[in-house]
C-alpha cells in the first residue's frame, strides 16, 4: 500500500519517483534503453511501483484532465514493450501496473490522499519525464539491468508478486452472470444469458477489447435469495470476475448488490426494474438498462384508462408476493393517484415467489363484486402463463396486462402451447423494440445470433441481453487498454449519450445509472406474435 507521509516527506519522495521514472521513461523514448546483462524487467517492475500509484491517484480525481493521465500510461506501455522479452513478462508488467494503479486509487478514495497531492505529484512526474527530452544528447546510455545507473538509483526493495485486476488478463475480460438453472424462470435466464454471450461474441470476432476477449462464466442461485450469496462468491472469489451483468431477480438483487457495493464490483443491467438497484442518490458501482417496474406499470395504467376507457376500479393486481410485486404495485399506486384515483380501493392479489400457485388468487378475485375487466400482472413466465390460463375462464373478455419480466417470446410460447385462444387479450410492454424489426441495431443482433446461435429464434429477452452487453462494450473500448472498475465507472458516468441504434436515448450521468426510460407496447396476436401497440 501506499505510505501517506507529511508534506515535506511526501515531496521528496514524490521527486524521487519522478526521476527514476524521467530516466527510464526518457531513455526508453528517446530509443537508448535495450537489454544488457541481467534482468530488464526487474527495473520496470520497480519504475511500475513508483509510477502505477501516481496514475492511480490522478485517475480517481476527477478534475485532473484525463489526455494528461493517458500519456504516463502511454509511455510506460512503451516501457513495458521495450523492458519485456516475452508475451509472458509484458503479461506480467501490465498486471503489475494495474495493482499499483488500484493502490493509488484507493488512496484517494480511502481520504489518504487529498487531489491536490495527487494533481502535484502527476506535474511532477510530466517535468521529470519532460526534462530528459531537452537534454538527451547528454545523456549516458542507460543500460537496462542490475548493473545500470538506474538499477543503482533505485533503492532495494522486495516487490510483492504481481497481482491482476480480477477478472483482467492480457488476453481476457471476464464477467460473471447470476441465474436459475432450473425453475418457473430458467428459460428467461437462459434467453438472457444467450443475448449477452452473442454480443460478447460478436466483439471477439473483431478483436475483442484492445485485444482481449471478452468471457461470461455463470453460477447457479436457483432463484433464491438464500443461495445468492454463494453464488456471488463463487463468481468473485473463485472464477475471478470483474463484475456481474444480467444477475435475474430483485429478492436476489437484494442479497447481491450489498456484496458487490462493499467490493466495490460493478453490477451491470440486472434483469429486474425493482427500487432495489435503483437508489437516489444511485449506488457508485450499479448501473441498469431497462426502465423500472414503476416506470412500465405506470404506462400499462394509463394505456387501459385513457385507451381502453376503463374506470380504475376495474383494474386488479395479480403480483408475486415478494420486492418484484412490490415494486410494480407501487407504480401502480403512482398511476393511480396521479390519476386522481384512490390507491387505497387498488385489489392486489399475490402468489409464492418461485411457484405456480395462482389458484388462491383466481378464487380471491372471484368473490370481488365489481367485475374484473383488466388484470397488471407482476408475475414471471409460467406463473403469468398459468394466471391467464384459468383467467380466461374466469373472468371472460378481461385484459391480461403484463410487464416485461413475463419474458415476451417465453411467456407466448406458454400461452400457444394451451392453444391460440390463450393469447387473445395479452399486452405486455417490452424493454427493447420489436424483434421484427429492421432497424441497425436488431440486425445486427440476429446476424450474431444466427451465427453464434443457430437455430434461436429472436426474442425480446435475448435482444435485451444483447444491448445491455453492447452498452458495456462500448464503455470498456471508451475505458482504454489499461482500466480499473474505478475508471470503468467513471467512463460509464460520462457516457451522457449511447446511439446503439435503439430509437431511444440512451445514457447515463453521476445522478443517472439508468440508460434507458423508453417503454414499448405490443401485443400478442393469434398466432403467438406480438405486435406494436401504442400505449399514449
Amino acid at each position: 500500500m501506499i505510505d501517506v507521509l507529511p508534506q515535506k516527506a511526501a515531496a521528496r519522495r514524490t521527486l524521487a519517483r519522478a526521476h527514476v521514472a524521467a530516466i527510464l521513461l526518457g531513455t526508453v523514448l528517446a530509443g537508448g534503453a535495450h537489454a544488457a546483462s541481467g534482468e530488464p524487467v526487474t527495473v520496470a517492475r520497480q519504475l511500475g511501483s513508483r509510477v502505477g500509484p501516481i496514475i492511480g491517484s490522478a485517475l480517481a480525481c476527477r478534475d485532473i484532465a484525463r489526455p494528461r493521465i493517458q500519456a504516463i500510461i502511454e509511455k510506460f506501455q512503451l516501457v513495458i514493450r521495450e523492458a519485456a522479452s516475452s508475451e509472458a513478462d509484458r503479461d506480467e508488467l501490465t498486471r503489475l501496473l494495474d495493482h499499483y494503479v488500484a493502490e493509488g486509487r484507493g488512496a484517494v478514495t480511502s481520504g489518504r490522499m487529498d487531489c491536490r497531492g495527487a494533481d502535484r505529484q502527476l506535474s511532477d512526474l510530466e517535468q521529470s519525464i519532460a526534462a530528459p527530452a531537452k537534454t538527451r544528447s547528454s545523456l549516458p546510455e542507460v543500460r537496462i539491468g542490475p548493473s545500470s545507473a538506474l538499477a543503482a538509483a533505485a533503492p532495494a526493495q522486495i516487490l510483492p508478486p504481481p497481482v491482476s485486476l480480477p477478472g483482467v488478463t492480457q488476453s481476457e475480460i471476464k464477467f460473471g452472470m447470476v441465474i436459475p438453472y432450473g425453475g418457473p424462470v430458467k428459460e428467461t435466464a437462459r434467453l438472457l444469458k444467450i443475448g449477452i454471450e452473442a454480443a460478447f461474441n460478436r466483439t471477439n470476432e473483431a478483436g475483442g477489447i484492445n485485444g482481449r476477449m471478452l468471457k461470461l462464466v455463470t453460477a447457479d442461485d436457483g432463484y433464491d435469495p438464500s443461495r445468492t450469496l454463494d453464488a456471488m462468491k463463487q463468481l468473485y472469489e473463485k472464477e475471478q470476475v470483474l463484475g456481474f451483468i444480467g444477475n435475474m431477480g430483485s429478492a436476489t438483487a437484494a442479497v447481491a448488490i450489498p456484496y458487490a457495493l462493499e467490493r466495490r464490483i460493478l453490477f451491470f443491467a440486472p434483469y429486474t426494474g425493482a427500487n432495489v438497484v435503483r437508489h437516489d442518490p444511485p449506488d457508485r458501482y450499479v448501473f441498469n438498462y431497462r426502465p423500472s417496474y414503476a416506470e412500465e406499470t405506470d404506462a400499462l395504467v394509463r394505456y387501459l384508462v385513457k385507451i381502453r376507457k376503463l374506470q380504475p376500479r376495474q383494474i386488479v393486481v395479480f403480483a408475486q408476493n415478494d420486492a418484484f410485486g412490490d415494486a410494480g404495485f407501487a407504480g401502480v399506486a403512482k398511476a393511480f393517484r396521479s390519476l386522481g384515483a384512490n390507491d387505497n380501493t387498488i385489489v392486489r392479489v399475490n402468489y409464492p415467489r418461485n411457484t405456480v400457485d395462482v389458484d388462491d388468487a383466481i378464487t380471491q378475485l372471484r368473490l370481488l363484486k365489481t367485475p374484473v375487466r383488466a388484470v397488471i400482472i407482476l408475475a414471471t413466465t409460467r406463473a403469468a402463463a398459468k394466471f391467464i390460463e384459468k383467467g380466461h375462464e374466469a373472468f371472460p373478455g378481461a385484459i391480461f396486462a403484463n410487464i416485461s419480466s413475463a419474458g415476451g417470446s417465453a411467456l407466448a410460447g406458454e400461452l400457444m402451447l394451451l392453444g391460440p385462444r390463450y393469447a387473445s387479450n395479452v399486452i405486455m410492454t417490452q424493454a427493447v423494440p420489436g424483434v421484427s424489426g429492421y432497424s441497425s441495431l436488431v440486425l445486427d443482433y440476429k446476424g450474431a445470433l444466427a451465427k453464434h446461435f443457430p437455430g434461436e429464434p429472436a426474442d425480446y429477452t435475448s435482444l435485451e441481453g444483447y444491448v445491455s452487453a453492447s452498452i458495456l462494450i462500448e464503455a470498456l473500448k471508451r475505458a482504454g487498454a489499461s482500466f480499473d472498475t474505478e475508471q470503468l465507472v467513471e467512463t460509464l458516468e460520462n457516457m451522457r449519450t449511447v446511439d446503439l441504434g435503439l430509437g431511444a436515448q440512451l445514457g447515463f450521468g453521476r445522478a443517472e445509472h439508468q440508460a434507458s426510460h423508453k417503454i414499448w407496447g405490443t401485443a400478442l396476436d393469434e398466432t403467438g406474435t406480438y405486435q406494436p401497440i401504442e400505449l399514449e
